[in-house]
């Protein structure tokens, strides 16, 4: 998985997400992705920019956490994810990856 695939995936399922509100950014190894739930429509882009929540990682770790390889709440106690800001709406991430 590269960063143009979870861009996709993150722009498909932002469609379908409820109660989401607030932006989010993820800082993956390949680049970013932001998604902004503010507007009428959600927005992803690739651009840098400033977040309500921040989510650090990999793109492997992010796509082991999607595929259900991976535990969340262990990926973040082992330092493999990081969260920094909102975490009501990090709790809400789960409608991002199915």
């Amino acid at each position: 998985m590269d960063l143009a695939a979870v861009t996709k995936i993150f722009e498909e399922n932002a469609q379908k997400a409820t109660g989401m509100e607030g932006k989010l950014k993820f800082v993956l190894d390949q680049g970013f992705v932001h998604v902004d739930f503010t507007g009428d429509q959600p927005s992803v882009t690739n651009e840098d920019k400033e977040a309500d929540c921040t989510i650090t990682t990999s793109v492997d770790t992010l796509d082991a956490i999607r595929t259900g390889k991976q535990n969340p709440m262990m990926a973040v106690m082992t330092g493999k994810v990081k969260i920094k800001g909102d975490m009501g709406l990090a709790m809400k991430l789960q409608q991002l990856f199915s």
